[in-house]
């Protein structure tokens, strides 16, 4: 058999874009009412069981066009100390080679956008939005003699219903598209689901003369989205690469490496090296980080000697006006001056 044409190729490239081609409903969905079924044809990109989920449930359209937009953000917000900052995610849906050969940075993507649209989901329930759920079940643990259940927990085991079929069925009904990169993309979506399951909290709210706090009203509830993929970005440096092989009677991701040890629930796992994102490179999804801000006194991974991969870096000043010599008057308001000072910037070379 001779070698795989470039179409081939980038036909099987454009299968898998499907499986996070969602995050592109930021330009397409927001501006839609979601509140007739025909609106689903408005958004190219989905996969036939999207598109009935869609038609079926146009009310929880909202929070998966949040979710979209959340993922997007808390990304960048979570890398934005590193050469590779998810700048990349703000193209969907259309993606680049960082995003589509089964990268370590692919690998947090999709766990993020799998968490964000089950926690989206999980807390519209909450706040009243969906017609077909409501608070989360009462908890089965016996409560302590100062607290009580109540209150309204977020409905995680709906959010995790409607999230995985969203998420994963890209994966499962797309043809094209490698087995091996369907198979770290599920691992990887169902890790994000399942730290956003491990991070389900108590939360309460005290009652008492004057905030005694005699009694509580306690919930299960679910943090911000950051803290899921700060937990994520620690996965992400940790992550395991793979092989997909077959073990026994069916292929499974097991490590590239003999000794390193078995691939866990909780591990991400990628299947190709990434670039080191210093220069850029189209072809390798790379930007590079020239004109990057650094810091010049940190020596973590956003220092101006990591940063700016041994290039060194040039020094500017700049002027910030911020607020400052604030009074609070009686009663109730705060009145600042504004003032001047200038700041010295550093900027990859």
């Amino acid at each position: 058999m001779g070698h795989p044409t470039t179409a081939a190729v980038l036909l099987c490239q454009l299968g898998l874009t499907a499986a996070i081609h969602w995050l592109g409903l930021t330009e397409s969905g927001s501006g839609v009412a979601w509140n007739e079924s025909h609106h689903c044809r408005l958004l190219a990109g989905l996969v036939p069981d999207q598109f009935q989920m869609c038609r079926r449930n146009l009310e929880v359209m909202h929070s998966i066009v949040r979710a979209a937009h959340q993922t997007k953000s808390v990304c960048q917000k979570t890398f934005a100390d590193m050469r590779w900052n998810c700048s990349s995610v703000q193209r969907a849906p259309s993606f680049g080679p960082d995003l589509l050969k089964g990268t370590r940075e692919s690998a947090f993507v999709y766990a993020l956008a799998a968490a964000a649209v089950t926690h989206a989901i999980a807390q519209a329930c909450t706040s009243g939005e969906l017609p077909l759920c409501s608070c989360g079940s009462i908890p089965s643990e016996v409560p302590g003699p100062d607290f009580r259940w109540g209150g309204c927990g977020d409905n995680l085991r709906y959010g995790l219903q409607l999230g995985t079929a969203f998420a994963d069925s890209p994966l499962k009904s797309s043809k094209l598209g490698t087995q091996a990169l369907k198979a770290m993309h599920l691992h990887n979506n169902a890790v994000g689901r399942q730290v956003l399951s491990d991070s389900l909290d108590t939360k309460c709210k005290c009652h008492g003369v004057s905030g005694s706090c005699s009694v509580k009203t306690c919930w299960k509830g679910l943090p911000n989205l950051d803290e899921i993929a700060s937990d994520l970005k620690s996965k992400y440096l940790a992550a395991i690469k793979v092989t997909h092989r077959l073990i026994g009677p069916r292929k499974q991701l097991i490590p590239k490496e003999m000794d390193v040890r078995p691939v866990k629930e909780t591990d991400l796992v990628y299947l190709n090296n990434s670039p080191d994102y210093c220069t850029p490179n189209l072809h390798l999804g790379s930007l590079g980080t020239q004109d990057r801000q650094c810091n010049k006194t940190s020596v973590g991974s956003d220092s101006c000697n990591l940063m700016c991969c041994g290039r060194g870096y040039n020094a500017y000043t700049e002027e910030v006006v911020e607020r400052c010599h604030c009074k609070y008057h009686w009663c109730c308001y705060v009145v600042c001056k504004k003032c001047r000072r200038k700041v010295e910037r550093y900027v990859c070379k």
